[in-house]
């Protein structure tokens, strides 16, 4: 079905004590033209023009206990049974304009405080064409990403610099020579590290580029490097101008602490591959009665024009299930709208390695993605070369059709993978 063009959609799983109808009007209210009382300024034409609509409920079970504790409930003197229901809402794009920051104060904003709900989660958002066009898309993504790395087909295979604080540029460099040695496509700076005095920024990048640009030379090959840019808006374009000018392709910023606009501004001002790290995500995903689900994420996120989104690992070494991991990794591939062609490259990490491929290789519709493995590379006990081999060789395995454990039998880093991580499960 398609969606009109002056209309936003967003879907929520709510859990209240009351009418799960009465509740959605609430909602509706409370959230475009209205609050908890009709007030004197709230025309029936006031209300016809932008107040947002209740599209569809569908009620499903009931539970005896609350999933969130509501001090309005409590003085109402409402108790259970908590009925829960599916709802959508439409929203009208002329409350909202091209404004991303007041999209996701519409969608997700005074929704979670409704003293009416003991539950509430964002599932899933929906735009149209016409107001997808009016936002940023991405520079790169999976093709971009391909061109630049020199990768053409299977994954692309990444690390993370690990430690990921303490070394200092110089060493920090000479680990990133030792990996474009190893065959790296992609290294990524950790999360927590971004400018840190032992190894200030500046110092890292034009470091870090030298041994890239020797690499390049000597062997033709290109190694993506994700800078890790994470500041104030006008740092975070300054370095990105850094890396720009030392050759570099890639940055990456912690979305979450940066924020919407501060990304958006980002985007309009450099070129560079944008590497889109989620930390921080679980906080709004692990309780399944609140928060939001990574559909709706990243539908904003990639408003915001990203080119590479996380979405952890699977058998890795967080809290998601893999079917969450899963579901991230398709809805990153697939378009926000028919008209546009916006997928970002989904990235999994935590806890990869090699043994973690066969299940990547089974779950996701294709190879365009990146691969990180942080320990499951650094940490080969016959070192760096020999965990990129791992990597590689397992993936081999898999395109070709073969059993990893039998293929390993004539592949010396893969086995030696397969026996010392494989015992650490």
């Amino acid at each position: 079905m398609t969606l009109a063009h002056d209309t936003i959609e967003a879907d929520y799983l709510i859990e209240t004590p009351l009418d799960p109808a009465r509740v959605a009007d609430v909602m509706a209210g409370e959230q475009s033209s209205g609050t908890f009382v009709r007030v004197q300024n709230e025309t029936d034409a006031l209300r016809a023009r932008s107040r947002a609509s209740v599209l569809r409920i569908d009620e499903l079970e009931a539970v005896a206990q609350p999933s969130l504790a509501s001090a309005w409930l409590t003085r109402q003197g409402t108790g259970g049974p908590y009925r829960r229901a599916r709802v959508t809402l439409g929203f009208p794009v002329a409350n909202l304009d091209a404004n991303l920051p007041t999209l996701a104060a519409t969608v997700a904003g005074n929704l979670y405080d409704l003293g009416e709900t003991t539950g509430m989660r964002l599932t899933a958002l929906r735009v149209s064409a016409a107001y997808r066009a009016r936002f940023e898309l991405p520079r790169h993504g999976v093709r971009g990403t391909r061109a630049a790395t020199g990768v053409a087909q299977g994954p692309i295979v990444g690390t993370i610099i690990k430690p990921n604080v303490g070394m200092d540029a110089m060493e920090t460099a000479a680990l990133v020579r030792d990996l474009c040695e190893a065959g790296i496509d992609f290294i990524k700076d950790d999360e927590v590290c971004a400018n840190p005095a032992h190894a200030p920024l500046e110092a890292r990048v034009r470091a870090v580029m030298n041994e890239v640009k020797r690499y390049r030379e000597r062997s033709g090959r290109n190694v993506m490097i994700a800078f890790n840019i994470t500041d104030d808006l006008d740092a975070m374009r300054r370095h990105a101008d850094l890396v720009e000018r030392e050759g570099g392709a890639c940055v990456m910023a912690s979305i979450n602490w940066c924020g919407f606009s501060a990304l958006q501004s980002l985007r309009r001002s450099t070129p560079l591959v944008l590497h889109a790290h989620r930390n921080g995500y679980g906080m709004m995903s692990r309780d399944p009665a609140l928060g939001m689900s990574f559909q709706a994420y990243q539908t904003l996120w990639r408003l915001a024009g990203v080119d590479h989104m996380h979405v952890h690992g699977l058998g890795g070494k967080f809290a998601q299930s893999d079917a969450e991991v899963i579901e991230s990794a398709r809805d990153c591939a697939t378009p926000l709208t028919e008209a546009f062609d916006d997928v970002v490259m989904p990235a999994f990490s935590s806890g990869q390695w090699a043994g973690t491929a066969r299940a990547t290789r089974e779950a996701v519709p294709s190879a365009d993605l990146l691969f990180m493995c942080g320990g499951g590379i650094l940490a080969h006990p016959d070192g760096a070369a020999a965990g990129v081999a791992s990597v590689r060789d397992a993936w081999a395995a898999l395109e070709a059709g073969i059993d990893i454990d039998d293929y390993a039998r004539t592949r010396p880093a893969l086995q030696r993978a397969l026996q010392y991580f494989g015992g650490k499960r």
